[in-house]
């Protein structure tokens, strides 16, 4: 039988049922419904449930998320979608600097992480509020966003066969090894059977990702999606519409390889629905990672620049989602844009990514508290127990809230040291190859060029990625530097409006 997973009107009922009591909405009256006609919770970490409703629960489904839909939620104002409300609610939403020189300054080389991972330092909690300094002209080398690329492939090759695991399972694999923390990708040598049996490795993903069996970058949504937005930019330009990202998603982007809220989108598409109803028509997913993981391209190429960064990942992101998902894309595309440039550190580009996130918003709680976690304990597993005691109890594991929080701690723990980065990412648990993604692209930056990342994260990816995206498979992150390059030094004119 197939079993279609992301799209089954009672799994997702479950999904929106929990969404709904975190956006402020009283679901009690339609989850009792629910409950009373047979229906179940949604699947804790599967992408369905394993057998299918009756034809009648299925049509009660259907009509209970569309009942959700119109519940009001109190935090509306407080969090909106909108990209002119979301600036009116920023004090400090970062003003454009002037137009970028074209000719890159040289990176800056560091030197290679070591193993021992670096306890946090001590900074003032106002650290975190206030406006970054963030100025121009700024550029971006070519060597720098080649760092980017393989940081982000290396981070995500840590977290893929430990995806959906428990925070236990990840720890007692990994010091079974002798790797915890991790300082190089896991393995399953010298494990013993009783332990795989308990957690077993992502069943998908360690044939090519555990340590004995890399061979190249392995395919992946985490890369899948820049590669993506690397044609999204030379199709349209920076000036590209939600409707031009659609386009490229149904020319380019096999449906098999979307998940969650990106698979509902592609459904609402195929059905006919205009964006950003794409992301709102019975989508519980729309605050989860997966704008987020599509922000990198915009930071990428916008150096300097976070609030038009910010407006580029939005633009892409209301395809698929909103509120708290549209607000960690943007977050993640401000802070990778003030990296690109090599000026500033990591808790500068950090703050940057605040600036364009509503500050009463979740996500920028989340993020404070993430920050005043790393700034204030010495070992990364109390930070890490402190923020799953937080979200745990209330969010899927793909959320973006709680995974947006993890990957600010990380880069604040390890001060944006590469190993250090996707060490504590990757050991947190959650999403954990998406996080170790989005902390290896910072980190990659921050480190200036590919020599700068220690070699036993990179020479594994043998400088070949593995996608199905385009006619991209196969390309070098040396090629996709270049190609990134170019389209961050491209004139760009104004977006049209939409």
């Amino acid at each position: 039988m197939l079993r279609l997973t992301w799209v089954q009107p009672e799994d997702l009922i479950g999904h929106e049922l929990r969404q709904a009591a975190q956006d402020g909405r009283d679901p009690s009256a339609i989850a009792a419904r629910w409950r009373a006609a047979g229906g179940c919770e949604a699947p804790a970490r599967a992408g369905a449930s394993s057998g299918p409703a009756s034809p009648c629960l299925r049509l009660l489904a259907e009509d209970l998320l569309d009942e959700l839909a119109g519940l009001p939620s109190p935090l509306a104002d407080a969090e909106p979608t909108d990209l002119d409300r979301i600036r009116a609610l920023c004090p400090d939403w970062p003003t454009r600097p002037p137009a970028a020189v074209s000719r890159p300054p040289a990176a800056k080389s560091r030197p290679a992480a070591v193993s021992r991972l670096p306890a946090a330092k001590s900074r003032p909690a106002a650290a975190v509020s206030g406006p970054a300094a963030v100025s121009g002209p700024a550029s971006v080398s070519r060597a720098r966003l080649e760092a980017a690329w393989l940081g982000r492939a290396a981070g995500c090759l840590l977290g893929k066969p430990v995806e959906k695991l428990p925070l236990t399972g990840i720890r007692r694999l990994a010091k079974a090894t002798g790797n915890w923390p991790p300082t190089t990708y896991f393995t399953a040598r010298g494990l013993p059977e009783d332990l795989t049996t308990a957690y077993p490795w992502n069943r998908r993903s360690a044939p090519t990702s555990l340590a004995e069996n890399i061979d190249g970058m392995p395919e992946d949504d985490d890369l899948n999606y820049p590669v993506l937005g690397l044609l999204l930019l030379q199709r349209h330009g920076r000036a590209f519409t939600t409707a031009d990202v659609a386009r490229v998603w149904l020319d380019e982007l096999p449906a098999g390889r979307t998940f969650t809220a990106e698979r509902i989108a592609y459904r609402n598409l195929l059905a006919g629905l205009e964006p950003p109803h794409t992301a709102r028509h019975r989508n519980p997913f729309r605050e989860w990672i997966g704008a987020l993981i599509r922000a990198d391209v915009h930071g990428w190429t916008n150096p300097g620049d976070p609030g038009a960064a910010a407006e580029q990942a939005h633009r892409d992101a209301t395809l698929t989602h909103t509120e708290g998902g549209v607000h960690a894309a943007m977050f993640a595309a401000a802070v990778i844009a003030t990296a690109a440039t090599g000026a500033h550190d990591v808790h500068a580009c950090l703050r940057a990514g605040l600036t364009v996130v509503p500050p009463g918003s979740r996500l920028a709680g989340a993020v404070r508290h993430a920050v005043h976690l790393a700034e204030t304990n010495t070992d990364f597993d109390t930070v890490v127990d402190a923020l799953h005691a937080r979200h745990s109890p209330t969010h899927h594991w793909v959320h973006a809230i709680p995974n947006t929080a993890l990957i600010t701690a990380a880069l604040t723990h390890a001060d944006g040291d590469f190993t250090g980065s996707v060490s504590r990412a990757v050991s947190g648990g959650w999403d954990t190859d998406s996080n170790g993604a989005t902390v290896g692209s910072v980190a990659g930056l921050l480190a200036g060029c590919p020599a700068a990342l220690p070699e036993h994260w990179t020479a594994p990816l043998k400088n070949r990625l593995a996608t199905s995206v385009g006619d991209f498979d196969g390309t070098g992150f040396d090629t996709l530097a270049h190609l990134t390059h170019r389209e961050a030094t491209r004139s760009c004119p104004s977006p049209s409006p939409t």
